[in-house]
């Protein structure tokens, strides 16, 4: 069997991909399942992550979001059987591609507003980079929850797609209350949201990066927002939810948190692997995920299946371009 893998030595500036032969025991243990996998979304890997928890491999397998059918169950195994169609439990209408594709982002989504904002119907939301696949998800969770939507847009073209964002069920209005573009110098973000909120700010802000500092914004092609611009935006009681794991606050930034009481806090989807004690609200969060994309509310973009043959140019590319993902097809 042929499998993706990562290969990180130390003094490489940058990981390989390989595709190499791999063999599987040929029993399984009592609890094992064995799956024909069909699909597998691939995302970036962090090799920082894998060595803080104590990972030291030289090869580390790629591609962990995959959907396909059960083969073999073992002994002790009683919630699956042989032929079921799997991620937790697949739908049949749900194919294995669009599964691989959402699930990942689906469960950060889930992570970001439920379990970080605590989001609420009538809060207030701002999406950064909205049309990112994980920005789409927060956008459609946070919508079908009786949220209010505000999101940015990165380019023209990405205004147009958010803004003609639509539910495939129900009352057809739209699922983004305003895209505020900041390319190009389009707009002010920090006036804008200020704006739209009548002064009083968002109750919750999910990032997808952040300047840190004057002189990066500057120089920034991106067009992050500055630190202190999202504190500004923060509602009282808000909460920033960010992935940027080497976030530095001044004591400025802290003070205005504190008289806002807000908070910041931590996006990352891997704790949930971390402790046995949150295993059964992660399979709550999957299921609930799952449920989401057969019934329409979750659709990743659309994006083409890719053979395996492809997924070591594939991997490097998304590797290099973090807000990038793709899906095999086996």
């Amino acid at each position: 069997m042929k499998g993706l893998f990562c290969r990180a030595e130390e003094g490489e500036a940058e990981p390989k991909f390989i595709i190499q032969e791999t063999t599987l025991p040929e029993f399984l243990g009592s609890h094992q399942v064995r799956v024909q996998v069909k699909a597998c979304g691939l995302s970036p890997v962090d090799l920082k992550l894998l060595r803080d928890v104590g990972i030291q491999t030289d090869l580390v397998p790629v591609g962990r979001e995959v959907a396909g059918v059960v083969l073999q169950v073992g002994p002790k195994v009683t919630f699956f059987q042989p032929k079921d169609e799997v991620v937790v439990r697949r739908p049949e209408k749900l194919s294995a591609a669009c599964a691989a594709a959402t699930l990942r982002d689906g469960v950060r989504a889930y992570t970001a507003l439920h379990t970080h904002a605590g989001i609420a119907a009538g809060h207030t939301l701002l999406v950064l980079d909205g049309s990112s696949n994980f920005g789409l998800m927060c956008i459609q969770l946070a919508s079908y929850c009786g949220l209010k939507v505000l999101a940015t847009s990165n380019s023209a073209e990405e205004q147009a797609f958010l803004e003609q964002l639509r539910p495939a069920v129900g009352v057809q209005e739209p699922l983004v209350a305003r895209v505020i573009p900041v390319y190009n110098g389009s707009s002010d973000l920090l006036s804008a949201v200020l704006e739209e909120t009548g002064g009083l700010g968002v109750d919750a802000v999910i990032d997808s990066g952040v300047c840190l500092f004057i002189e990066e914004k500057q120089l920034e092609e991106k067009l992050l927002p500055h630190k202190h611009d999202i504190i500004s935006m923060l509602s009282a009681g808000g909460t920033w939810v960010t992935s940027h794991q080497d976030l530095q606050l001044d004591p400025p930034d802290c003070r205005l948190l504190f008289l806002k009481s807000a908070s910041v806090s931590f996006l990352n989807p891997e704790v949930w692997m971390t402790s046995s004690a949150q295993q059964g609200r992660y399979l709550h969060i999957l299921k609930d995920v799952i449920e989401k994309m057969s019934t329409g509310v979750l659709r990743p973009q659309p994006q083409e299946a890719m053979p395996l043959y492809e997924a070591v140019v594939v991997m490097e590319t998304i590797q290099r371009q973090l807000r990038k993902t793709a899906v095999i097809q086996l």
